[in-house]
C-alpha cells in the first residue's frame, strides 16, 4: 500500500484528512503516534522534527499541514469526490473558508484546551474566557454565511467541510453552540450525520477521557 497516514485518531486535524480519505474510499494505512501505539513515532519524528501530525507518506514524498495533505491527495491520488473546485474563484473561496475554520475556530478551541493541560486554575480560566470571546465572532459570522447552503462553500462537500467537521466538532464541546445559532447547530448535525465524519468521530470514541475540558455525553 503505498499511502500511510501518520496522526491520532483524536486529533482535530488527523480527522480533517480522514474525513478527505474516507469520502474518495482511499486505501491508506493508519499509522497511530500515541503511548499506546508507539511503533510508529520514531520514523513519524524523522519525517516531521516539528512533531505535528498528520503526516502523509506516498511512497517516499512525505507532507505535512492537513489543508496541502487534502489537496495533494486530489492531485495524486482523485477520486468522485472533488474536494477543491476546479474553477479558480471557486477554488479560493474553498481556501479561504478551510482557513477560516482552521484559524477561527479550530485554533481559539486548541487555545482553551492548552490552557486547560496547564492545570493552572487561573491560566485555564482565562485562555477558556479568550476561546470564548473568539468563538463567539466567529459563531456569528458563520450564521449568516452558512444560510441557505447545505455545506460550507455551497452545494457541494469540499474542503472547507473537512476542515469544519472537526473544528465545530470539538468547538461546541468548549463552547456550546447556542440557540441563537440555528443555520449553524444544523451545520453541524448534518457534518456529524455524514458518513466519511461519523466514520471518524467513531474511530476517536475510546479517547475521548483525554479531553481536558471535558467530553460531554451529546455526539
Amino acid at each position: 500500500m503505498s499511502l500511510a497516514l501518520y496522526g491520532h485518531p483524536f486529533s482535530s486535524y488527523t480527522q480533517k484528512v480522514l474525513i478527505a480519505l474516507y469520502e474518495n474510499h482511499t486505501p491508506f494505512e493508519f499509522r497511530g503516534i500515541g503511548p499506546d501505539m508507539p511503533q510508529h513515532t520514531a520514523d513519524w519524528l524523522q519525517r516531521w522534527p516539528l512533531r505535528k501530525f498528520p503526516v502523509l507518506l506516498d511512497g517516499q514524498r512525505s507532507l505535512a499541514e492537513s489543508s496541502i495533505i487534502i489537496e495533494y491527495l486530489q492531485l495524486a491520488h482523485d477520486g468522485p469526490v472533488r474536494l477543491l473546485p476546479t474553477e479558480p474563484i471557486a477554488a479560493l473561496d474553498v481556501r479561504f473558508l478551510d482557513r477560516f475554520f482552521d484559524l477561527h475556530v479550530m485554533s481559539p478551541m486548541q487555545q482553551a484546551v492548552a490552557g486547560a493541560l496547564t492545570g493552572d486554575a487561573t491560566k485555564r480560566q482565562d485562555a477558556l474566557a479568550a476561546a470564548v470571546e473568539k468563538l463567539e465572532r466567529a459563531y456569528g459570522w458563520l450564521e449568516g454565511q452558512l444560510a441557505d447552503r447545505p455545506w460550507a462553500a455551497g452545494a457541494d462537500f469540499t474542503l472547507a467541510d473537512c476542515a469544519a467537521a472537526p473544528s465545530l466538532f470539538y468547538a461546541d464541546w468548549t463552547h456550546r453552540i447556542s440557540d441563537a445559532y440555528p443555520v449553524l447547530r444544523a451545520y453541524r448535525a448534518r457534518l456529524l450525520a455524514r458518513p466519511s465524519f461519523a466514520r471518524a468521530v467513531d474511530e476517536a470514541r475510546p479517547y475521548r477521557p483525554l479531553f481536558p475540558l471535558g467530553a460531554p455525553e451529546r455526539d
